[in-house]
């Protein structure tokens, strides 16, 4: 991650928390638990902003003594328990918001002029990190950007519905915030499904796919074993081949050389443990 990458994320980590910070005053104030789903739904860009500065910086760090194969486990740790948290926390909001459905929701002058200024500040953020995303070519960034002007369109239905709540149309409160609970219950399905097959070593790629792309190579007369898993977001490889009894250890080096060179071409794999056996046949 580049130093204005970097910068840039800070930047709106900031502005997430200050976003986060007035939709929970202005939700406790005003009783809104649509208002609160959507802080909710801010304090999840803001955890997201925390895993990419500081959980990946950690998962980037070099193997060392306790950690041979890496800090990469970090990262997907990481983003588990932020899955965990924003499924918590929405099942909390939709239970409330069930229980106190005939509550009344206040409408208070201070309090819409604060989310209207939410509203202007996600829309600065997201024009002014697309600008940046496009300077520095970033996808980083523009997925940011992009997921930010998402927010601002969120905002603006919880507006009109705590707005239309306050004067007598209680229901819609309850209404837009299961609407919001379930976005946030979708995120959270999305991190569960990032960080889950990295936990529990689910294949990166078909064991299939990864053979055909050995088998052309001279000198490789089987592939016997083929195994795959994601370490962080990067996929790892090990594989077994057979090769001529008969072949140098010089040669067969260079083969196993090639089969790394063969999976980070056509497969993107960068991490390629290679083992070679005499074919006995």
């Amino acid at each position: 991650m580049s130093p204005k990458v970097r910068h840039v994320l800070i930047v709106e980590g900031a502005c997430n928390f200050a976003v986060f910070a007035a939709k929970a005053t202005v939700g406790f104030t005003t009783g809104s638990f649509a208002v609160l789903g959507d802080a909710l739904h801010s304090l999840a860009d803001l955890a997201n902003n925390v895993v990419a500065l500081i959980v990946v910086r950690i998962a980037s760090a070099p193997p060392d003594r306790e950690h041979p194969y890496g800090h990469q486990r970090f990262e997907t740790l990481a983003v588990f328990g932020l899955a965990v948290l924003l499924a918590v926390l929405a099942f909390e909001i939709v239970v409330r918001a069930i229980e106190s459905h005939d509550r009344k929701v206040l409408e208070n002058d201070w309090a819409l002029a604060v989310m209207i200024g939410v509203l202007c500040t996600n829309v600065g953020l997201s024009y002014w990190e697309r600008r940046w995303a496009k300077r520095l070519g970033s996808q980083i960034l523009d997925a940011d950007a992009q997921h930010t002007f998402a927010d601002v369109l969120t905002t603006i239905a919880v507006i009109v519905g705590w707005q239309l709540s306050a004067r007598g149309y209680g229901w819609l409160d309850t209404a837009f915030a299961l609407l919001v609970a379930s976005l946030v219950m979708y995120l959270s399905y999305g991190l569960f499904s990032r960080a889950i097959p990295g936990l529990v070593d689910s294949i990166s790629h078909e064991p299939e796919e990864i053979t055909a792309a050995l088998q052309p190579l001279e000198g490789v007369r089987k592939v016997n074993r083929v195994r795959s898993r994601w370490v962080g977001s990067k996929p790892a490889v090990d594989v077994v081949i057979a090769v001529s009894p008969d072949m140098p250890t010089s040669e067969a080096h260079e083969i196993a050389d090639a089969v790394e060179e063969a999976l980070l071409k056509t497969l993107s794999i960068e991490d390629v443990t290679v083992h070679i056996e005499p074919d006995e046949k």
